[in-house]
């Protein structure tokens, strides 16, 4: 199997717990710090603009409230999506999809996106999500990493632009993780550390498929975790965890 070839070390939701999640200031201060990957959450406003945000709702990482899927991206401009973080942060936007791609490419920094459907629109947004990165990192030398934990939206990116790699996200790795990873084809696992067990990882990578592990906050296990053959950690302590760790 070809080796893993994105960064090993990858900040959660941009900036991990040095920056607001989701926001064009934690993939700046990512890259400040000199990591070279870095995952986000891509949610569908209510006019079906591609946009960084984790929660189905405003309310818990913005000056707003409401559901996301019934506000439109205009609606959300004027929106403090910085102020819950730091005061540092104040009037930090909600970026879309477009301006994170953007700034990804400008910065040199690779993506993992996590498609992150409100219900009912697992299939929207997969098929939104992948046209965009399609166009945003045309012609860039690495393209990103598209994955969910939704198999009907994995899906959707699949038939809209297949090209693009996808990974299979999940808490614990189910008995038939090699059948639905096939049906999606994708080409790597994405899995809750701590249900990690070695024996699951020597499995995953011996089928030939790449494995990521979340969320990992220390140091010691994320020695542990490589020397079982993980490929790949997304944490949120840049503090602690360097790009360049080993």
């Amino acid at each position: 199997m070809k080796p893993w070839p994105y960064p090993r070390i990858i900040a959660h939701r941009g900036g991990g717990t040095l920056a607001p999640e989701n926001t064009l200031a934690g993939m700046r201060k990512a890259k400040q710090l000199g990591f070279a990957g870095v995952e986000f959450d891509v949610m569908l406003a209510g006019d079906a603009t591609p946009i960084l945000m984790h929660d189905e709702t405003l309310a818990r990482t913005t000056s707003g409230s409401g559901a996301i899927a019934a506000t439109a991206y205009r609606d959300m401009l004027t929106l403090d999506a910085g102020s819950w973080f730091s005061a540092q942060h104040a009037g930090e936007p909600v970026p879309s999809f477009e301006q994170a791609g953007r700034l990804c490419v400008e910065l040199g920094l690779w993506a993992d996106i996590e498609i992150k459907p409100s219900k009912g629109f697992e299939a929207q947004t997969g098929t939104a999500a992948a046209r965009a990165a399609r166009e945003l990192w045309r012609g860039a030398a690495v393209q990103p990493l598209l994955c969910s934990f939704q198999p009907a939206a994995l899906a959707a990116a699949r038939e809209a632009v297949p090209e693009l790699p996808r990974g299979g996200l999940t808490q614990t790795i189910p008995a038939d993780w090699k059948h639905w990873m096939q049906k999606l084809g994708c080409v790597s696992l994405h899995c809750d550390y701590r249900m990690l067990l070695p024996q699951q990882a020597r499995a995953v990578r011996e089928a030939g498929y790449w494995l990521l592990c979340y969320t990992v906050n220390d140091p010691e296990t994320a020695r542990v975790l490589l020397d079982w053959g993980v490929d790949a950690i997304v944490t949120d302590r840049l503090d602690l965890i360097a790009p360049d760790f080993s």
